[in-house]
């Protein structure tokens, strides 16, 4: 089969459109025909091995541990392992490999797990747009900072991936939503539901207060951030940014500090971590198909030009997310 592969660690020159071995279902595993694969920061991370010390956490260093890139991917069930009773082949499915990654390519080996029936209200390529950014989002809103409705929430990064899902999901879960994005992606954070915008470029919106902040850009310190969500709130930290010039050390540093404060202060310090969950999934295709929850795609390219697609996610800011179709 086709597939986006890597053998180096290096920017996107390093991948390559070529033959690899069709993969085949485990035991518990569904083999899947691709239709789209979603792109995330983790792609980024992996493509370039950035931060270092990543590669050592995946016992990586000198090459990539997987040679087809991608996590979020959409398609139809071509065959199924015998231990698997919830599919079969045919069926529209959509869910995230987690760090087997694999999804850039026509063929894909998920776990049983991590997938999902695919929303029937949605596109191949809409649906893969959904399972990481916004399973994150949904740990992040729901299951870490346990939002109710009432509260005010800020979403540090609202145009982006993850933060396009959680403007939306904040708002389903009853809360007031404010969104801090740049100047060009304010119309489209309104749109989504926020019930306040911050322009970042000419506000500063830790001088006000928050029950619920989730940073997921980390260009602002710990402390504001702290400020910003008042004695009693919450703060949760998710580092899944695409970081320019090729840095790290801003919103690695704001994570770690927080994972060493989290045990001396009052509030609720959350360094937030996320799994494929197959019930999760559900819950979002819940939403989706309830009209609560969109998907906002920036663009989409073809398959084989996925290198064209990532230097796109990192250098022009994508909002949203951007798409690989077969």
């Amino acid at each position: 089969m086709k597939a986006i592969a890597q053998d180096s660690y290096g920017g996107p020159e390093a991948l390559e459109f070529r033959d690899v071995p069709t993969p085949v279902a485990g035991d518990d595993e569904v083999l899947v025909e691709v239709r789209a694969a979603a792109l995330n920061a983790w792609d980024w991370h992996m493509m370039r091995g950035d931060p270092y010390f990543a590669r050592l956490m995946t016992g990586a260093p000198r090459r990539p541990k997987r040679t087809v890139r991608g996590r979020d991917l959409a398609g139809v069930v071509a065959a199924v392992g015998g231990n698997v009773t919830e599919f079969r082949p045919g069926d529209e499915v959509y869910g995230d490999l987690g760090a087997e990654e694999g999804a850039f390519a026509e063929y894909a080996s998920v776990p049983g797990g991590q997938l999902a029936r695919k929303p029937a209200n949605l596109t191949f390529e809409q649906a893969a747009a959904v399972p990481l950014a916004a399973n994150t989002a949904l740990m992040g809103l729901r299951d870490a900072a346990g939002v109710q409705a009432g509260q005010r929430v800020l979403v540090n990064g609202a145009s982006g991936g993850v933060g396009t899902f959680a403007v939306q999901l904040a708002k389903s879960f009853g809360a007031h939503v404010t969104g801090v994005c740049r100047t060009r992606n304010a119309g489209l954070v309104r749109e989504l539901g926020a019930d306040e915008v911050v322009d970042y470029t000419r506000d500063d919106f830790t001088t006000r207060r928050y029950d619920v902040v989730l940073d997921l850009v980390g260009n602002r310190s710990l402390t504001e951030l702290r400020r910003a969500a008042g004695p009693r709130g919450v703060v949760v930290l998710s580092g899944g940014g695409v970081y320019r010039g090729g840095s790290v050390l801003g919103p690695v540093g704001l994570i770690m500090r927080g994972q060493l404060l989290r045990p001396f202060v009052r509030q609720r310090l959350v360094v937030l971590g996320e799994k494929p969950s197959t019930r999760n999934l559900d819950t979002l295709r819940e939403l989706i198909e309830a009209g609560s929850v969109t998907p906002v795609i920036d663009r989409t390219y073809p398959l084989p030009e996925a290198a064209a697609a990532i230097r796109y996610l990192e250098e022009e800011h994508a909002r949203a997310k951007v798409v690989l179709t077969r």
